[in-house]
């Protein structure tokens, strides 16, 4: 793909009136175009539609021969599911849990499990004292979420472009009113980074003053490549093992982004103390999940193999999109110092930075031609931005022609609001 091609429109670099002029151009074709959430678009949710006849009448026998129609045993899931998805989380069968949607219940429950009823390792429950988390920034708005309805305090940390700033988070876990810490390991949302190696090992064998501290691990983008620079993480689960903190890492999946986001699967993995932890409590919430569901997972997907398969078409789909939109940003603004961003080899999402304190306006000015992005600061605990400077941007859901039109009216923000304040 060739960027250096310059827009004849932004040939020079334009003044404040000139900007203005255009805005209202822009304006006036009354646009409404939707970026502001990580969503599969339609042809996507498509690639999973024949499980909409799945498994069909007289297919309920799971592989055990149990009636998936109905009550039975285990809260972990089927074992056909739970040996499906081992692989893409790094566990043997035996150490996965498959729930219901979604990967964000699951994270929510541990947390109030933990808030109520404690931990292993740990002598109390979370909530006997004040409980702290580690947060990446920029980083994913409904984790944070979670903490603030809960009273749990947030601890920004910097990310470097290959994980979380180590020294930093080094320093802040031996307070031990630090119970945990949020991690998006691969393609973060929505910086688009992956854990290096030295990140996870430092992650495993770190000492903390809570021995009960936890990493929830939500390993969202495992399978969600754009590219042929397929990313890899090393095992937190085997990491943590070795080096005698095996119950320090809940890892996290979800089928949400794979077959369809409001009738996915969530799925967790964890030692197998955790394990028989999270059965306990989750077997007190609910007999089971749905295990029908679980069932045409399997018959849609069959096995690792399948899945990757099924991910190579999501990637047809999705890669052009991201290609668009560094395409534009490049074409439109790069060089002009108003603005970086990421170049992401999976995920859902491009991390935008712009001027310090231009984040909120750009948001401000984008809605008013009719582009909807997410609100400035929602990467950062409590919304709150310190440098108000980070946007996310979501390309997946909109038609291509609604990519280039949104990329043109969030330049065109970006360029305006950084004449703004010094009269340009």
């Amino acid at each position: 793909m060739t960027l250096s091609i310059e827009d004849p429109h932004m040939a020079h670099t334009p003044g404040r009136a000139e900007l203005q002029t255009r805005f209202s151009a822009f304006k006036a074709r009354g646009l409404a175009i939707d970026m502001t959430r990580g969503k599969p678009c339609a042809a996507q949710v498509a690639l999973s539609d024949p499980m909409l006849d799945m498994p069909g009448v007289g297919g309920h026998t799971t592989a055990e021969g149990f009636d998936a129609r109905n009550y039975y045993g285990s809260a972990l899931g089927l074992l056909e599911a739970r040996t499906l998805f081992a692989t893409m989380l790094g566990a043997p069968p035996e150490q996965v849990a498959i729930a219901n949607n979604s990967s964000l219940a699951l994270m929510h429950d541990m947390v109030v499990y933990a808030l109520l009823h404690g931990v292993l390792d740990g002598s109390q429950p979370w909530r006997a004292g004040p409980v702290k988390f580690l947060c990446p920034v920029p980083g994913y708005d409904r984790h944070f979420a979670i903490c603030e309805a809960y009273g749990i305090e947030m601890v920004p940390v910097p990310m470097t472009g290959s994980g979380p700033d180590m020294a930093v988070v080094e320093a802040l876990v031996r307070d031990p009113q630090v119970r945990g810490m949020w991690c998006v390991p691969m393609y973060s949302n929505p910086t688009g980074e992956t854990y290096s190696p030295d990140v996870v090992e430092r992650l495993a064998r770190m000492k903390t003053g809570a021995p009960d501290f936890r990493l929830f691990w939500d390993n969202a983008y495992a399978v969600h490549h754009l590219t042929d620079t397929e990313h890899t993480l090393p095992n937190i689960l085997e990491r943590c093992s070795l080096a005698g903190h095996a119950n320090r890492p809940l890892v996290f999946g979800s089928m949400s982004k794979i077959t369809f986001a409001g009738g996915g699967l969530g799925l967790f993995a964890s030692s197998p103390s955790n394990i028989r932890w999270y059965a306990r409590h989750a077997g007190v919430r609910s007999i089971g999940p749905d295990k029908l569901n679980q069932l045409r997972h399997v018959r849609l997907l069959r096995d690792h193999a399948g899945l990757r398969a099924h991910m190579t078409k999501h990637r047809a789909i999705i890669a052009p999109k991201f290609a668009l939109v560094e395409a534009s940003l490049q074409r439109r603004i790069g060089g002009r110092g108003v603005a970086t961003w990421s170049r992401p080899d999976g995920g859902y999402f491009v991390s935008l930075q712009v001027q310090d304190g231009c984040a909120a306006r750009v948001v401000a000015l984008a809605r008013e031609l009719g582009i909807a992005l997410v609100p400035a600061g929602r990467t950062y605990p409590l919304g709150l931005d310190p440098r108000d400077s980070n946007l996310r941007l979501a390309p997946t859901f909109p038609e291509l022609a609604d990519i280039e039109a949104a990329m043109e009216g969030i330049c065109l923000s970006i360029l305006l609001a950084s004449t703004e304040g010094r009269g340009a």
